[in-house]
């Protein structure tokens, strides 16, 4: 028994090793890509398969909830040099992102809604509101002192991602765009006059066609009845709410974008610095998700139907939150040993 515990002893210790973990966390992000990759696209006309939105669905959740995992390990731990408070934001936020994800899907994939608010937006403004006191403690503990050229540099950014997040968001916002809908309503009415005015009767339907119309309607109603009542309800009542909650969702992501900024023209160099690349690096995947995801969702024809590939950027997003934590608790505990350890050998 002895010998055996003395054989999975440093198996276990290199596989839970930082070097492990940031090598694990790389793997899912990996095969996350070759996913999204290889089954993404499909034939046109066709939906995305049941399966491959569940395994959408697991690589991205599994990320959030490691990357939580190893927040709050941070977080327990006194050696931080960043601050415990700072990685209980974090974690907070990444685990609130997993739980908007797991009720997201709830309603997509078990209840085939799509509604414009859900309970799971409620989750994920929290994301966001811990994610942003997260980097803002960390920007705070770090003494930001950034050049006039970094300035301009942020302000660019921030106007550039402000400006892009409203034209995705709302493509008549600018006037460059008018509402696409108004000039085929009105190509309509003009090519089909009615049958009281032009006394043309009207094109009959068949049977056959009268049949699938009230099969395709009966469906329709099966799918959207699997829901409860409360859930139809809420939803309904939480609707007045989508333009705020987009809003926010812009204001945020071009903050937390300004936050990232920020932290990588400031602490580029140096060893404490590799961290929070990372983390910087999963804001902008985050972005770049949503930025994707708002264009889906109000350019695509139809309802939106998740799993695009650059989707794959939330997996991203997950993985390196993980990524830095990890980085973060290494660099600290290993400070920490070296500086008793020269203690010990100068007594």
């Amino acid at each position: 028994m002895s010998s055996t515990s003395q054989q999975k002893s440093p198996l276990s210790s290199s596989l839970f090793s930082a070097q492990g973990m940031v090598i694990a966390g790389i793997v899912w992000a990996v095969l996350a890509l070759l996913f999204f990759l290889l089954f993404s696209v499909t034939v046109e006309g066709e939906e995305l398969p049941l399966w491959y939105s569940i395994g959408t669905y697991l690589f991205e959740l599994g990320a959030f909830l490691a990357a939580a995992i190893v927040c709050y390990r941070n977080w327990q731990s006194p050696q931080m040099v960043s601050g415990r408070n700072v990685w209980l934001c974090i974690g907070l936020g990444v685990f609130f992102y997993f739980v908007g994800g797991v009720l997201f899907g709830v309603w997509e994939l078990i209840w085939h809604l799509d509604p414009a608010v859900s309970i799971a937006d409620a989750f994920y403004v929290l994301s966001y509101l811990f994610l942003g006191s997260g980097m803002i403690l960390a920007v705070l503990s770090k003494r930001v002192d950034l050049e006039i050229g970094q300035w301009v540099a942020l302000i660019a950014v921030a106007v550039a991602g402000t400006a892009f997040g409203l034209w995705v968001a709302s493509p008549s916002f600018f006037g460059l765009l008018g509402s696409p809908e108004e000039p085929v309503a009105i190509e309509q009415q003009v090519a089909v006059p009615s049958a009281s005015t032009s006394g043309v009767s009207a094109p009959k339907i068949e049977k056959s066609d009268a049949k699938t119309l009230i099969t395709a309607e009966i469906e329709s109603e099966e799918e959207t009845s699997t829901a409860p009542l409360w859930v139809e309800a809420l939803d309904n009542k939480l609707e007045p709410l989508a333009f705020g909650v987009n809003l926010f969702y812009i204001i945020g992501d071009v903050f937390l974008l300004i936050l990232a900024t920020a932290l990588i023209l400031a602490f580029w160099g140096g060893r404490f610095s590799q961290s929070w690349r990372m983390i910087a690096f999963a804001i902008f995947s985050l972005y770049i998700a949503d930025m994707y995801f708002k264009w889906a969702d109000s350019r695509l024809e139809g309802e939106y139907e998740s799993g695009g590939l650059l989707e794959v950027f939330f997996v991203f997003t997950g993985v390196l939150f993980a990524i830095g934590a990890i980085l973060e608790y290494d660099i600290s505990t290993r400070s920490r040993q070296s500086r008793r350890s020269r203690r010990t050998a100068k007594g």
